[in-house]
C-alpha cells in the first residue's frame, strides 16, 4: 500500500492492537501517524482479540513472511458450557450444557492438545472456497467441507482457574486457530467452549512488552514517532549473519554474487557499519541475494574487471 505525499519510512512498529478494531484500520491509523509511504502488516488479528500486531514500513515490508511462518503466543480465555456459530464471543449460542469440570480434569484435558494435531479450519476465516472466503459464506448460513490441517502446540498451560472461565497461555505454529482449540477442548470436556477473549503476546522473536498503543504513539511529537521502529534487521534477527567489507559488499549490494564457501539456504548481510544489505543463500562456492534492501545512497556496483578475483574477509557468526 502506498500513499503520495508521504516518506519513504523503514522498520517495524511492535503494536498493541486495541479490541475493536480490524488490523487493517490499526495499520491505516500507524501509517498516517508516522506519514509513511509504504506499510503492511504480518498477519491479522480479528476485531475481538487484541495485543501484539507487527507492522512493516518501506524496506521492512520485504520480510513479511519471516513472521507469517513464525511461531505465535498467545492468552485466551474460554467460557466453558456453551458452543457458538463463530467460536467466540461474537457469534450467537448455538448450544448450552452443564459444566461438570474441576481443575485437574481441565488440565488433564489441555494435555492431550499438546504436539501435533490436526484442526478443521473455521467457517468464520479468511481461507477460501471457489475463490470466496469462508466467512463470508458463514455470515449467509453456507457451511462447506474443510480439509483438516495439521499444527503444533507447544506449549498449552492453564495461567488462571475458574470454573466457568478458565484462562491458558498458547505458544503454537503458523496457521493455528485458537478458536478451534476452545471448541474442541470444550468438546473433549463434554460440555462445550468459546473465546470469549484473546490476546497475542508474542510473535517470532517479537514480544508485548515491546509494543507501543495508537493513543501512546500519537501523543508523541511527529518527530519522535518514528523512534518507536525497531530496525528492518528485527525481523530475520534469528538468521545467521554474514558481513561483508568494501568492494564485496558493493557487489552483493547490486545483485551480484560473492565468493563463499559454505552451505545455508538463508542468512542475512551486512555491509560496513552494520548496515543490512539483505538476505542470501550461500551454495556452490557463491552467496547469492534472495532478497535486497534498497538503499536511497547506495553506490555505484563496482566493477568485476578481470583481474579483480580477490575478495574482502567475510565473516560468519550465528544469530543470538
Amino acid at each position: 500500500m502506498r500513499r503520495a505525499h508521504a516518506d519513504p519510512v523503514d522498520g517495524v512498529l511492535v503494536l498493541d492492537k486495541p479490541l475493536g478494531i480490524s488490523s487493517n484500520l490499526a495499520l491505516q491509523k500507524a501509517r498516517g501517524l508516522l506519514n509513511a509511504r509504504k506499510a503492511g502488516h504480518t498477519g491479522t488479528l480479528d476485531p475481538l482479540a487484541g495485543g501484539l500486531l507487527p507492522l512493516t514500513f518501506g524496506e521492512a515490508t520485504k520480510f513479511s513472511a519471516d513472521l507469517l511462518d513464525a511461531d505465535k503466543e498467545y492468552e485466551a480465555g474460554i467460557a466453558l458450557g456453551a458452543t457458538t456459530a463463530s467460536g467466540d464471543a461474537e457469534g450467537p449460542v448455538l448450544v448450552q450444557r452443564p459444566v461438570q469440570c474441576d481443575r485437574e480434569r481441565f488440565e488433564a484435558a489441555l494435555a492431550a492438545f499438546r504436539g501435533t494435531i490436526a484442526q478443521v479450519p473455521p467457517m468464520h476465516s479468511a481461507l477460501k472456497h471457489e475463490g470466496r472466503p469462508l466467512y463470508e459464506l458463514a455470515r449467509r448460513g453456507r457451511e462447506v467441507e474443510r480439509a483438516p490441517r495439521t499444527v503444533r502446540i507447544e506449549r498449552l498451560e492453564l495461567v488462571h482457574w475458574d470454573p466457568l472461565r478458565p484462562v491458558v497461555t498458547i505458544r503454537c505454529s503458523k496457521g493455528t486457530y485458537v478458536r478451534v482449540l476452545a471448541q474442541d477442548l470444550g468438546e473433549a470436556l463434554g460440555c462445550g467452549a468459546h473465546l470469549f477473549g484473546l490476546r497475542r503476546t508474542a510473535v517470532g522473536p517479537l514480544r508485548l512488552a515491546q509494543a507501543v498503543t495508537l493513543e501512546a504513539l500519537a501523543a508523541l511529537a511527529p518527530g519522535e514517532r518514528r523512534a518507536c521502529l525497531l530496525p528492518v534487521d528485527a525481523l530475520v534477527a534469528g538468521l545467521p549473519e554474514v558481513a561483508l567489507d568494501g568492494a564485496a559488499a558493493g557487489r552483493f549490494a547490486h545483485g551480484q554474487a560473492v565468493a563463499m564457501q559454505g552451505e545455508c539456504e538463508r542468512l542475512r548481510v551486512y555491509g560496513p557499519h552494520r548496515r543490512l544489505l539483505g538476505v542470501a543463500a550461500v551454495g556452490g562456492g557463491w552467496l547469492r541475494a534472495t532478497r535486497l534492501v534498497a538503499h536511497s545512497d547506495a553506490a555505484p556496483a563496482p566493477h568485476a574487471g578481470a583481474g579483480d578475483t580477490e575478495f574482502q574477509e567475510v565473516q560468519t557468526r550465528e544469530a543470538r
